[in-house]
């Protein structure tokens, strides 16, 4: 359990502050959102997003497809559990546990999202939830990594679609 390497991740301050940027201009036009509307369009589990999608922009895990799929079906899952079972603490459990089946079945894996069902159920959240903020607020996410990770040469995103 002590673990004998080194850790491998390399400290590359330009991604780092790509990374700072991405993350801000992601997070700010989701809270200008939220401010020029009646939706709130900021949820926790966008910030994960950011911190891959600007941070690990190569990874499996952090391509358009997880990003937005995996939000969609995990907040999907989230609602169908609260909408038929409830609030309880087991539902949650449960409803975790087939999000993250799912996205693996879908091949659509997003670390981040497992976190989609809690936040639905905890705070009651209805079905436009699936939508404002989940879809757009992730395909937004989606856009601003296009732009951002791809000003820089060295970088390449996505590196795959489907």
């Amino acid at each position: 359990m002590r673990g004998q390497a080194r850790s491998p991740l390399k400290v590359v301050p330009r991604n780092a502050l790509i990374g700072a940027i991405g993350g801000f201009t992601a997070i700010a036009l989701l809270a200008f959102l939220s401010d020029l509307t009646t939706s709130v369009w900021l949820m926790a589990p966008f910030g994960a997003t950011c911190v891959l999608a600007f941070g690990l922009w190569d990874a499996p895990l952090s391509q358009p497809r997880n990003i937005i799929g995996g939000h969609f079906i995990s907040t999907l899952v989230g609602l169908l559990c609260s909408h038929f079972f409830g609030s309880s603490n087991w539902v949650m459990a449960a409803a975790v546990g087939l999000a993250i089946g799912l996205m693996m079945l879908t091949k659509t894996t997003h670390p981040p999202a497992g976190a989609d069902p809690l936040v639905v159920i905890l705070s009651g959240s209805g079905w436009s939830f699936l939508f404002s903020p989940v879809l757009i607020g992730s395909v937004l996410i989606v856009l601003v990594a296009l732009i951002i990770n791809n000003l820089d040469k060295t970088r390449k995103y996505p590196t795959f679609w489907v």
